[in-house]
C-alpha cells in the first residue's frame, strides 16, 4: 500500500522523515552528476539540510489570480525574468498566519513540459544566518492543487545556483514572499568555496538561416531597420532572450557594420544599439564611449555584466525601438563587464558614469528587458537619495 503525501510517496514501513531523507539523497546525487550544475561530487560535504520536520509541511488555501499580466522579476545579476502571478497560498506555521504568491514562468509556459509548473521563491528570518541570504525556492505544480488547497513542504526548499557560484541569473524573491518568521527546514547555507561559472568551451550555435537572410537582406551597404515595440511581432523579438554569437562567423562584420549605420542614422541617432533592435537575437552591442577621448563607438560581443555598484544614478533615457517615450531610470553608477572583441579575444573592464548607463541599457536588450520594464520595476521599490547635487541613490532594504 502506498500513501501519497504532497509529492512524496510513503510505504507503511517508511516514515515521513525517512522519505524526505531518501528524496534528498537522490536529488543531491542527481544534482552533483548533472554537467549543467555549478558543483561536482567533491562538493557534497558542503551541502547541508535541516532535519525533516513535519511542522513545516503545511496545507495552504489557494486563491487563484485571474487576468494577471506578465511582470519582470529581478534576478541576482541585475537583470530580470518574465513571470505571471498564478495564485496566493495562505497557511499557518506555529499559529502565525502567512501568505506566499505562486508564479508561472512566462517563457516556460509556452512549453507543454512546463505548462503546469509553479515557482515559489521565498525569503524568511533564517536568510543570511542558517540559510542562503538570497532566499530559497520550491517547485510546485498546478496539479498539486486539490479542492482549493495545496501542500507546501518547506522540507523540500532548495538553494538557487547563485548560492554556489557567480554567473547565474537567479530570480530574487519578491517582497510579497518575504516571510517574517524563521523556516528552519529544507536546504541550509552552502559552506564550500564559491565557484565562478566559466564561459562555455564550445562555440555558440551558428546563426540561423533566418538570421543570415536578414543580415544579407536588401542593400547590404545600407543600415538594418530598427524594429519597434509598437509592432506585435517585433515586440516579441525585443522581449526575447538572446544567444551568444560566434566571433568567427563570417557575417559578424557585416551585421556589426549595418548596426553601426543604424545607430548613426542622422534621422534617429543614438548612443548605443543592440542586435535585437535590428531583429537579431544575438549578444552583440555598439556603445558610444563618452569616457574615452573622441567619444568613439565601440563593438562588444557577448558582453556580461559581472558586478554592479549599489550606488545608483538617475538619468533620462529613451530608446530607438520605443518611439516618443522617455523616462527617468535608475542605473548602477559603476559596473564590471566581460566581453569579446570581433577577433574573439576576452576582455574585462570597469566602467562608470553615463557610459555605464549605456552599457546597462544595451545589455538589458540582450535579456529582453526594455527601459520601460525598468521604470515599472523601480516604481515598486524604495530608494534613498544620498547626494543633493547629483541624483545618486541606494535601494532601501525590505
Amino acid at each position: 500500500m502506498v500513501l501519497v503525501v504532497g509529492c512524496i510517496s510513503l510505504s507503511k514501513a517508511q516514515t515521513y522523515g525517512d522519505s524526505i531523507l531518501t528524496l534528498r539523497k537522490n536529488r543531491v546525487a542527481a544534482f552533483l552528476k548533472d554537467p549543467s550544475t555549478p558543483l561536482n561530487e567533491g562538493d557534497a560535504q558542503h551541502l547541508h539540510h535541516y532535519k525533516p520536520d513535519a511542522a513545516y509541511r503545511v496545507r495552504a488555501a489557494v486563491e487563484l489570480l485571474h487576468s494577471e499580466q506578465p511582470f519582470r522579476m529581478p534576478t541576482s545579476d541585475g537583470t530580470s525574468k518574465a513571470y505571471v502571478r498564478y495564485g496566493k497560498a495562505r497557511f499557518e506555521i506555529n499559529g502565525e498566519p502567512l501568505e506566499l504568491t505562486m508564479y508561472r514562468s512566462a517563457d516556460l509556459f509556452v512549453s507543454p513540459a512546463y505548462r503546469n509548473q509553479l515557482f515559489l521563491p521565498f525569503t524568511d528570518a533564517t536568510n543570511g544566518d542558517g540559510t542562503y541570504g538570497g532566499g530559497r525556492y520550491l517547485d510546485l505544480s498546478v496539479s498539486d492543487i486539490d479542492g482549493g488547497y495545496i501542500i507546501i513542504d518547506f522540507n523540500l526548499a532548495y538553494n538557487p545556483y547563485c548560492a554556489y557560484s557567480s554567473g547565474y541569473r537567479c530570480p530574487v524573491p519578491p517582497k510579497a514572499n518575504n516571510l517574517p518568521v524563521p523556516i528552519p527546514a529544507g536546504e541550509k547555507k552552502y559552506t564550500g568555496p564559491m565557484k565562478q561559472r566559466p564561459r562555455p568551451d564550445s562555440p555558440p550555435n551558428p546563426l540561423t538561416e533566418a538570421e543570415r537572410n536578414l543580415i544579407l537582406s536588401g542593400d547590404t551597404a545600407q543600415l538594418l531597420r530598427v524594429i519597434q515595440d509598437t509592432v506585435p511581432d517585433e515586440g516579441r523579438i525585443l522581449k526575447a532572450l538572446s544567444d551568444d554569437i560566434d566571433p568567427q562567423d563570417g557575417l559578424v562584420p557585416l551585421l556589426a557594420k549595418r548596426m553601426y549605420q543604424a545607430v548613426r542614422d542622422s534621422t534617429h541617432p543614438g548612443v548605443g544599439i543592440a542586435a535585437p533592435q535590428v531583429g537579431i537575437n544575438r549578444n552583440l552591442i555598439w556603445v558610444q564611449r563618452f569616457d574615452k577621448a573622441g567619444e568613439p563607438f565601440e563593438l562588444y560581443l557577448n558582453p556580461k555584466i559581472t558586478w554592479r555598484s549599489k550606488l545608483l544614478r538617475k538619468g533620462l533615457e529613451g530608446c530607438l525601438s520605443i518611439p516618443d517615450t522617455m523616462g527617468q531610470v535608475l542605473r548602477n553608477y559603476a559596473i564590471r563587464l566581460t566581453y569579446q572583441d570581433i577577433d574573439g579575444a576576452e576582455h574585462e573592464e570597469m566602467v562608470e558614469g553615463f557610459t555605464a548607463v549605456i552599457f546597462q541599457h544595451e545589455t538589458d536588450h540582450l535579456y529582453g528587458i526594455l527601459f520601460t520594464d525598468r521604470l515599472a520595476e523601480q516604481a515598486a521599490a524604495t530608494y534613498h537619495r544620498v547626494n543633493e547635487e547629483v541624483e545618486l541613490y541606494v535601494e532601501q532594504a525590505h
